[in-house]
């Protein structure tokens, strides 16, 4: 008799959201998006199957070659082991190639770019940072894009009512 896997623990070869950062596709013009897994501690691993995580906040910074995620909020269980104490708000490293993360400090130290996480997924078992190489909005194009959404809206409605 097989047993149903859980619904907060991830199935094997299975693809599933954790957290999405929102904020990031308002705010920002994507160019590029890169996935990239991370160093996590046992903890964090059990929140997160839990969904207990804040992303909007969160940035991605270059430092001696290395890929940092800042302002990452995991909030612990209250089961948490007592000999550990948890920050919820530790810098967590990403885990790029080599190649991939000098292509980014180039286009970051020229043109002018940032790094913003877009979410967090299981794939294969492992938590991924989707992160993207983003240009921050000016005011007027994100009017634009709520001109757009609304607009999108109107046209929907306008269908469904249509189609009664």
């Amino acid at each position: 008799m097989a047993t149903k896997p859980s619904k907060s623990a991830p199935t094997k070869g299975v693809d599933s959201r954790i957290a999405d950062n929102k904020k990031a596709l308002f705010n920002y013009a994507i160019e590029e998006r890169f996935e990239a897994g991370m160093v996590l501690e046992g903890w964090e691993v059990k929140a997160l199957r839990e969904g207990k995580v804040q992303l909007t906040d969160g940035y991605v910074v270059i430092r001696e070659g290395e890929l940092f995620l800042i302002g990452c909020q995991i909030n612990p269980l209250n089961t948490a082991s007592t000999h550990v104490s948890p920050d919820s708000v530790r810098t967590k490293k990403l885990l790029l190639h080599r190649d991939q993360i000098s292509r980014l400090i180039g286009k970051i130290e020229q043109k002018g770019y940032t790094l913003v996480p877009l979410n967090l997924h299981w794939k294969n078992g492992k938590v991924k940072c989707e992160m993207a190489l983003a240009k921050g909005k000016a005011e007027h194009d994100k009017r634009d894009t709520i001109k757009e959404r609304e607009g999108k809206r109107e046209v929907e409605r306008a269908m469904k009512s249509r189609s009664r």
